[in-house]
């Protein structure tokens, strides 16, 4: 089965959740497992792993500059770690290390599980010289998966999973008879919701 990414929550935890004991559905639970990480990426605009190495990015930096008393800040997207950290400033083939001393913000992210998203040059500036561009460095992504994403995962999955036996979006049951299945779970939002990116909520 194709999968563009790690599952953020286990098989195991899935048919616990369920309460599920055999093996007999596991490739579709999987399959869910799948499409609900891969939902809440594209709900989120982020991704919730990291790479397992460096991983260079080629940044216009007129639009992610933001000056400050301390420097210049480059807004970036996630970085889990920068172990490996490197700016450098120019075009292809041509790179430049950028000089000076580089501080990932907010500087409390590892205490929070939560990734860097900006780049402060103390005391500098980086160079915005027509047609330059910034390439950064990292481990791009999540340090960890976020607890109430493996959460939010679980439920969607289950979601998807019950959504077999509702082919025309209703369900139905002896107690509560017929009803129709909302296109968005709440739950999910309120776990996710905390962690989606401007512009794509």
């Amino acid at each position: 089965m194709p999968v563009s990414g790690p599952l953020y929550a286990t098989l195991d935890a899935l048919k616990a959740s369920m309460k599920i004991t055999d093996t007999d559905r596991d490739t579709l639970l999987t399959t869910n497992l799948n499409a609900a990480s891969r939902y809440i990426e594209r709900a989120t605009g982020r991704r919730f792993w990291l790479d397992p190495t460096p991983v260079p990015r080629i940044l216009n930096p007129r639009r992610r500059l933001v000056p400050d008393v301390e420097g210049t800040r480059l807004l970036v997207d996630d970085i889990g770690d920068v172990e490996g950290l490197v700016v450098e400033s120019g075009r292809a083939p041509n790179w430049s290390t950028i000089t000076g001393q580089m501080e990932p913000e907010p500087s409390d992210a590892p205490e929070k599980g939560e990734p860097f998203s900006s780049l402060l040059y103390v005391g500098g500036a980086y160079p915005i010289g027509l047609g330059l561009r910034i390439r950064v460095t990292a481990r791009w992504g999540y340090p960890a998966v976020p607890d109430e994403i493996e959460q939010a995962t679980l439920i969607q999955a289950s979601r998807l999973f019950k959504r077999k036996d509702s082919p025309e979006g209703v369900a139905g049951s002896a107690e509560w008879g017929v009803m129709r299945l909302s296109r968005t779970d709440p739950d999910v939002y309120a776990l996710i919701e905390h962690h989606i990116l401007p512009g794509f909520a």
